[in-house]
């Protein structure tokens, strides 16, 4: 991925980083994060959409962003972003802080979705799709290998219903690779000086949800 930048800047020092979204007929980047990538996919390439219903599909509805807004800010400060300051705290009270705002972060989101299907009422928007990229990582990875051990989202009654909702919802189950994800993140010599790869729990993602019935 360096090689990519240096595309860019040959003399590039920088933090290299993913998602990045590359310009191939100019051959350089347009965006290296990933909320305002999201944001574009969602409404500047609706010309290219192959269908109707894809051009349709709002992710940031205009009646709905003030709410969005207001969710997004702690799902990506203490559950997003939360597992890395779990993981990555240089000392036992900044992981007692980011495990706490972590945990109470959960269950604010547990709350929530007793009472709706998604995060924003009853429809998918882009918060479902930022939460759901850290939940479908979180009993495989994140609870041994970033110590964010105190709960599974396996033991949730409704976050865990949420996530097999989302994972069973077109578009969303399959860019799950379960093999690169393990790989991926056990990897790390900084993490994991062994390399040992943890079993992990058996998870049932194709289970029957029954929130589409209960709300």
């Amino acid at each position: 991925m360096a090689d990519v930048y240096k595309l860019i800047d040959p003399n590039y020092a920088g933090k290299v980083s993913v998602p990045l979204l590359w310009d191939k007929q100019t051959g350089t980047s347009v965006n290296n994060e990933s909320a305002e990538i999201l944001r574009m996919f969602n409404s500047e390439f609706n010309a290219f959409c192959q269908t109707d219903a894809q051009r349709a599909l709002d992710l940031y509805p205009s009646e709905l962003r003030s709410k969005i807004d207001e969710i997004d800010k702690w799902v990506a400060a203490d559950i997003n972003a939360g597992v890395y300051k779990c993981g990555f705290a240089p000392n036992q009270a900044a992981y007692d802080n980011a495990v706490n705002a972590l945990f109470n972060a959960l269950d604010k989101a547990e709350g929530i979705l007793s009472k709706s299907r998604y995060l924003v009422g009853n429809q998918i928007t882009e918060v479902d799709i930022k939460l759901f990229c850290t939940l479908i990582r979180f009993d495989v990875v994140y609870a041994t290998l970033f110590k964010c051990d105190r709960k599974r989202i396996l033991e949730y009654d409704n976050l865990w219903p949420y996530l097999r909702d989302l994972y069973q919802t077109p578009g969303f189950g399959e860019t799950v690779d379960w093999d690169h994800i393990r790989s991926g993140y056990y990897a790390s010599k900084l993490r994991n000086p062994s390399g040992i790869i943890a079993t992990g729990p058996k998870l049932d993602f194709k289970a029957p949800h029954g929130r589409d019935k209960a709300f």
